[in-house]
C-alpha cells in the first residue's frame, strides 16, 4: 500500500486523497505539501492505473476496505505504466459506483488533446504539475480549500465539514 499521511493543524476528520502516480518524487512532494499546509488528510498512493482500479474495487492487496477506504478525491497522473491515466479515468467514470468521486488530473502533459480528452471522460479538473515545491504547495492548498470547504456535492453538504 502507498504512503499514508495524517496531516494535522486544522480541525475536522481527515479526508482521504488517493494519488495515482508512478513517480515516487512526485508522491513524496505532494505528501510534504499536504503536511506543510496542515490539512487533516490521509494521502494514499498507487503507482499505476491497474493498482488504482484494484484499490477502488478492493481487489488483490487492496481487498480490505478498512485499509483501502473510498477516497474523497483522486489525483491522477496521465503517464503511468500498465494502465495509463486516461484508461483508468474511462474505467472509473464508466462505473456507477465510482463516477461520483472527483478526479483531478495532475500531470506534466500540456497538450490540448490530453486536456480535452480528460474532460470528455469526466475529469473534474486538469492541472499541470508545477516545477517548484512552492508551486505544488499552492496548488495543494487551493485544491483542499475548493474540494473540501467550498464545493457542494450530491448527497448533501460538503465532502467534509471543517
Amino acid at each position: 500500500m502507498g504512503q499514508i499521511l495524517k496531516g494535522g493543524g486544522r480541525s475536522g476528520p481527515p479526508v482521504v486523497i488517493l494519488m495515482a502516480d508512478d513517480d515516487e518524487d512526485d508522491r513524496m512532494s505532494t505528501a510534504e505539501a499536504l503536511a506543510v499546509c496542515g490539512f487533516p488528510t490521509e494521502l494514499r498512493s498507487v503507482v499505476d492505473g491497474e493498482e488504482l482500479m484494484d484499490y477502488l474495487c478492493h481487489r488483490g492487496k487492496h481487498a480490505v476496505v478498512a485499509t483501502s477506504p473510498r477516497p474523497d478525491l483522486i489525483l491522477l497522473d496521465l503517464n503511468m505504466p500498465r494502465k495509463d491515466g486516461l484508461e483508468a479515468l474511462r474505467e472509473m467514470k464508466g462505473d456507477p459506483s465510482l463516477r461520483s468521486i472527483p478526479v483531478v488530473i495532475l500531470t506534466t502533459s500540456q497538450t490540448e488533446g490530453d486536456i480535452g480528452h480528460t474532460y470528455d471522460l469526466g475529469a473534474s479538473s486538469f492541472i499541470v504539475k508545477p516545477v517548484t515545491f512552492d508551486g505544488l504547495a499552492n496548488i495543494v492548498e487551493a485544491l483542499f480549500e475548493y474540494w473540501f470547504k467550498i464545493v457542494q456535492l450530491p448527497g448533501g453538504g460538503k465532502l467534509r465539514k471543517q
